[in-house]
């Protein structure tokens, strides 16, 4: 009885050589990766390069916001009214 399988070493060989080529298949897709991840990774290591500071800024404002609440929402009207504005501008000048 003649099988028309093929031998336990070239089914190895044949195993072996697509895990090789799967393997090259991760390196290159994250070093693709990598690449297009980069700015990214540069911008969030600089915001955590001034992350003290920014903590600090970021209670002050809140000091100075609950000492003064009446600013905030001040603030809040005249943002949501220059949004307004500015969303009614584009509008007409389309």
């Amino acid at each position: 009885m003649t099988t028309n399988r093929p031998s336990r070493t070239v089914t190895k060989a044949e195993l072996e050589a697509q895990i090789e080529q799967q393997r090259v298949d991760i390196l290159v897709a994250a070093s693709r990766w990598r690449s297009a991840t980069r700015p990214i990774d540069d911008g969030w290591r600089t915001l955590m390069r001034f992350k003290a500071p920014l903590y600090a800024a970021g209670g002050l404002l809140l000091f100075r916001l609950g000492r003064h609440p009446g600013r905030l929402l001040r603030l809040g009207r005249r943002a949501t009214a220059g949004a307004l504005v500015v969303n009614r501008v584009r509008r007409m000048l389309r």
